[in-house]
């Protein structure tokens, strides 16, 4: 039987599926199509002229033609079936010009045609000539880019030579930063790891744009690359001489030689006195010297703004700009009469312990005020009312949080503030001078005095027999002299550590007060007596909740150094077994807060997936960590909302009662619904922990707000919880927090449009977290005065512009919800749905100002806190 001959069959076929391609094409279209195929076999020619004629016209016919974004440019398509023939070919050429003409040719031919992971564009064009690229067009030079960073990693593997891909490279960088693609030009950099060609291709038009993205990437890349990039961006910035921008930067590096150097460099005094805002805004312990600033008067008002001693004063301004001065009394918070009969007949409670509840919420909405109903009152003799009456109302410690409630409410304003807390130093009550101790340390909070006023009243008290005493001066010179590496006060404070005989508060108190004077120094002296301490302790001592606080303070010291912490992880797996992971928790989640390591949140959920007995304390550390290094970034915060929306779902119940403090620290003074929801749901919760710990957290999340929706919550809570003294004050603490300055202050530790992060406010913030893990020994316990560490997170809320001689002006600015502009090409704009306000003005979580009017420069990069406005000389008025 003869066999049908299939092949002419088939050939017939694509014979007629040809014609009928063919017919489809537009008599434009096959004329081209036509018209290249005879380039193509005129490329083959031997006469080097015909050659050369038909590789122009191919190249002209390719360059001419750009066509839609979506669909491949005809000539590419035409030429498809013909890539094989012309790569035969060029194997067979002899090297010439025409050779490496035809390689340009082939090279963006490849674009289209090559094999996935062959790098056919990049292995041609290096063959070819020497020719522009950028005439090729974006897509081909960035198809090049790509293919670059695959080669280039292939021969760092193989440890071949990279000069000829750095000659490309020079050239692609070039073309996209003329090309307004600076995000590009930097992710080749990266990934060929030579960032620092950047600060010679930046101009004046894009540096802008350059560095707003590598500060973005900073953010998500693990270290020690974000500091690189960060570096690179300081460079940027120095030389364009945008001297503001760059103290953000070299503040967010922790970079104390840097910022000197732009003290140094900077020639406008002006400008100098704005970084004194900036700078004391972040907290840090910055002394000018005469290289600096040579003139003695300018240096000494710089340095008065560093050390933030015009604080309370524009607080206060701001305070009466919005007529708030009017002191508040609790009833006023507590609103009773909106409740039912049943709240109001709570007199089963003890009445101490309202009272004590009272005196937290007192100071929380009047802090920094400078008057209150409770504790200043008593100026007004003919009332009959004494302030005496209200501290003894207190027993025992509550006397110490109400003498301490006279420093919050008098914070910054450290001359009136001594004065009036002078008179209870001199109580015969050890409780009262605790307090008193206590408020002389708030008051000094965040703000650095040359005569060192607390040093002097608190070291005197620092060896007393009476254990409240010392820990009131203690915590006192912690929180007055938070980040200062203060020498004298380590002198002071070590010896405690090594002294068997003193209780273990004291030594709590000492190690986290320790952390906080050198909080993120890695001061090896301070690590060790704290090691020391820790290894001292007996097993039932660290079975106190209290014993928690000494790896915490351990952990203030690494704050934010990443690497630097792994020498004390190593040598805290030596601790008794009992703390041992909840310090290795501990010592992570500090080392690491802040900078949105994904690889740590991803090991301490590993620690959270663990079921184990009720008496396990380290999985709270790990879920509190979790919240503090993904507190980074936004879309990091969002990520762990929802894992510990999982947790609460699969955990047990030690990790259930840390769940809301985490979301408190994720959204603190930024009251998101979701989360809002799911405390308010954890508020019922069977367990009293997991109750109390969502209580109070709403009170965080609402911090300084003013929130009605939490405010209403907490109502509801208060006559829920009418019979229970415990979740009361919780409830009664939380009310005090969201009216937190009347609601003109923020516990929020990012400031400067969430670019720098405060060392101190995040210690502060986590501190009180970490105790709040068991609520019932500490903060429902003695030891409620700890909550008396939020002091140091706490900033106003507000911008105040102020002229040339720092006295305030008002002018109309735009506040809206703030947009981000990364890698947007042009000016696009960076708020939306604003309202024009005249300053000065509150700035809600999430919001950001710009200046109305162009008839001032505004000296500072993010307009928040004190910013300078200078007049702008090319201002017209219409």
């Amino acid at each position: 039987m003869a066999i049908p001959n299939n092949d002419s069959k088939s050939s017939n076929d694509s014979k007629k599926k040809q014609d009928k391609k063919d017919e489809d094409l537009s008599e434009e279209d096959l004329a081209l199509k036509q018209q290249l195929e005879l380039y193509v076999e005129r490329v083959q020619d031997t006469d080097p002229g015909l050659q050369r004629t038909a590789l122009e016209s191919m190249r002209q016919e390719i360059r001419t033609s750009t066509s839609s974004m979506t669909s491949v440019p005809k000539p590419l398509k035409f030429l498809r079936p013909h890539y094989g023939t012309l790569k035969a070919y060029y194997e067979t050429m002899s090297d010439s010009d025409l050779k490496r003409f035809l390689a340009d040719i082939l090279s963006v031919l490849a674009l289209t045609m090559s094999v996935e992971g062959e790098r056919e564009s990049l292995k041609y064009r290096l063959l070819g000539s020497e020719g522009d690229i950028g005439s090729w067009g974006h897509e081909y030079v960035r198809n090049l880019a790509g293919e670059i960073g695959q080669e280039y990693s292939k021969r760092q593997s193989e440890e071949g030579p990279i000069d000829d891909l750095m000659d490309l490279v020079q050239q692609i960088v070039k073309f996209h930063m003329k090309h307004n693609a600076e995000p590009e030009a930097v992710d080749l950099l990266m990934e060929v790891e030579d960032l620092d060609l950047l600060v010679e291709h930046v101009d004046a038009t894009n540096f802008r744009r350059t560095c707003l993205y590598l500060k973005a990437t900073a953010r998500l890349l693990p270290g020690p690359d974000d500091l690189l990039v960060l570096d690179i961006a300081y460079a940027i910035y120095m030389k364009f001489n945008e001297f503001a921008s760059a103290l953000q930067i070299a503040l967010s590096l922790d970079n104390l030689q840097y910022v000197s150097q732009i003290f140094k460099t900077c020639n406008d005094d002006l400008q100098k006195k704005q970084f004194g805002y900036i700078i004391g805004r972040q907290g840090v312990p910055f002394v000018l010297h005469e290289s600096m600033i040579p003139d003695d008067n300018l240096r000494e008002e710089v340095q008065d703004l560093i050390n933030n001693t015009k604080l309370s004063e524009g607080f206060l301004t701001l305070a009466r700009d919005i007529e708030v001065m009017e002191p508040k009394s609790p009833e006023d918070i507590y609103k009773a009469h909106l409740l039912d009969g049943r709240a109001s007949a709570s007199a089963s409670v003890d009445s101490a312990r309202q009272n004590l509840a009272a005196t937290f919420v007192n100071a929380f909405v009047n802090a920094g005020f400078g008057q209150d109903k409770l504790m200043t009152a008593a100026t007004e003799v003919s009332s009959g009312s004494s302030s005496g009456n209200w501290l003894f109302k207190n027993k025992d410690h509550g006397k110490t949080s109400a003498a301490a409630s006279l420093g919050m409410i008098l914070l910054w304003d450290v001359d009136s503030g001594l004065s009036q807390i002078d008179k209870y130093l001199h109580s015969n009550d050890t409780h009262v001078v605790a307090g008193a101790l206590l408020g002389i340390g708030i008051v000094n909070c965040n703000i650095k005095n040359d005569c060192d006023p607390a040093l002097a009243l608190l070291g005197e008290y620092i060896d007393k027999e009476d254990p409240s005493t010392r820990i009131g001066a203690i915590m006192g010179l912690g929180i007055a002299y938070a980040s200062t590496q203060n020498e004298t006060i380590r002198g002071k404070l070590m010896p405690i550590l090594a002294d068997p005989k003193v209780s273990l508060d004291v030594i709590a108190f000492t190690a986290i007060s320790l952390g906080l004077v050198y909080v993120g120094s890695c001061n090896e002296e301070v690590a060790q007596a704290i090691i020391f301490s820790l290894m001292d302790r007996s097993e039932t001592e660290l079975g106190d909740p209290l014993s928690r606080l000494l790896p915490l303070g351990l952990g203030l010291l690494y704050l934010g150094k990443q690497d630097s912490v792994e020498a004390t992880a190593e040598v805290s797996k030596t601790f008794n077994e009992k703390i041992i992971k909840y310090c290795d928790m501990t010592l992570l989640s500090c080392a690491y807060a802040g900078t949105g390591n994904v690889l740590k949140v991803q090991s301490l959920l590993g620690h959270c997936a663990q079921h184990l007995d009720k008496g396990e304390t380290h999985q709270g550390a790990a879920v509190i960590g979790i919240a503090m290094i993904a507190i980074a970034e936004e879309l990091g915060v969002e990520m762990a909302i929802r894992s510990l929306e999982h947790l609460l779902h699969y955990g047990e119940q030690n990790i259930r009662k840390a769940v809301p403090l985490a979301l408190a620290l994720l959204c603190i003074s930024n009251p998101k619904v979701n989360v809002m929801d799911t405390l308010s749901r954890l508020s019922h919760d069977s367990d009293s922990e997991v109750a109390a710990a969502a209580i109070i957290s709403l009170g965080f999340i609402g911090a300084g707000t003013n929130n009605a929706r939490i405010a209403g919550m907490l109502r509801n809570l208060s006559s829920y919880y009418y019979k229970d003294a415990n979740a009361l004050f919780c409830v009664r603490i939380a009310q005090g927090l969201v009216h937190l300055g009347k609601g003109l202050l923020t516990l929020n530790p990012y400031h400067s449009d969430r670019s720098l992060l405060s060392p101190t406010a995040l210690a502060g913030l986590v501190t009180v977290l970490h105790a709040c893990l068991d609520t019932k020994a500490i903060i429902l316990g003695k030891y409620h005065y700890l909550l008396y560490f939020l002091v140091l997170a706490m900033q106003p809320r507000m911008l105040l512009t102020v002229d040339e001689n720092l006295k305030p002006l008002t002018v109309p600015v735009r506040v809206g919800q703030a947009v981000d502009v990364v890698g947007q090409a042009g000016r696009p704009k960076t708020i939306t749905g604003f309202q024009t306000h005249s300053t000065p003005v509150l700035l809600a979580a999430g919001d950001r100002a710009e200046l109305a009017t162009e008839k001032y420069i505004p000296l500072s990069p993010t307009l928040e806190s004190f910013v300078i406005l200078k007049e702008n000389p090319d201002y017209r008025e219409d």
